[in-house]
């Protein structure tokens, strides 16, 4: 028995890219939300791995649908589309509800037209672990009293990049230095981060200029006495930046 095969529009960001037909994989209903495919985003490009195998991995659903967008000669914005995606190992975006459906560009069968594939994953979830992959980190799951926290001061960073800096000039395998490399452009971009914060309580991200806010929390000695501590949360980086003492 054949899976069913639903015509759907294209859009990105209110712009009609063509047609596509979107088939279900085995053993799943899937339908885009009112029949539209509206992409919202590119994702960023992985450095490391191709898109699907971080999206089968993070993915409870797996691929949840294919879509065939036919001759590419046809529909000349599709095909830039898909190309884009291929290139950079981006991924379209579909906003739906509490879910992102990432479109992950794909080579069909006889090569001649663009395919994507559909992964559903929690909202905000596929970028983390992208820039985790992609700076080569693990992310730490804290307990409770804190002890696997350690804080990285002005200090603290030049030291780190005096000592990567240093292995890398005594490094003759291109892998290892490329690795450091990685590491090193982390570290200066948080040093100049945590600068920033530590002159005017504000840094500039991307352009846009983010102040920190006040943020009440209980004293550790006690448990009792308020602290009020300004605080920067960048989501993005996966970075906060505050003071232990917000008078020093």
């Amino acid at each position: 028995m054949s899976r069913p095969r639903i015509k759907s529009k294209v859009f990105d960001e209110g712009s009609c890219l063509g047609e596509a037909v979107v088939i279900p994989t085995k053993n799943q209903s899937f339908q885009f939300p009112n029949n539209e495919i509206r992409i919202t985003r590119l994702s960023p490009p992985s450095e490391r791995c191709h898109p699907l195998s971080v999206l089968l991995t993070i993915s409870p659903l797996s691929v949840c649908c294919k879509i065939e967008s036919g001759l590419s000669q046809d529909q000349p914005l599709l095909n830039s589309l898909h190309f884009t995606c291929l290139r950079d190992r981006k991924t379209a975006v579909v906003s739906a509800g509490e879910e992102d459906l990432h479109l992950v560009a794909m080579m069909s069968k006889n090569q001649n037209y663009p395919c994507f594939w559909c992964c559903s994953v929690p909202v905000g979830l596929y970028e983390p672990c992208l820039a985790m992959l992609n700076l080569r980190c693990l992310a730490i799951v804290f307990d409770l009293d804190e002890t696997l926290i350690v804080a990285n001061t002005m200090k603290s960073f030049e030291d780190r990049i005096e000592v990567i800096t240093r292995r890398i000039s005594d490094e003759d395998d291109p892998g290892r230095i490329s690795g450091m490399s990685a590491e090193l452009k982390r570290y200066l971009e948080d040093k100049a981060l945590l600068k920033q914060y530590a002159e005017g309580d504000h840094v500039l991200d991307n352009g846009k200029l983010i102040r920190a806010q006040n943020e009440e929390v209980l004293s550790v000695s006690d448990g009792r006495e308020l602290i009020v501590r300004p605080v920067i949360r960048l989501q993005e980086r996966n970075t906060i930046l505050t003071r232990i003492n917000p008078e020093v």
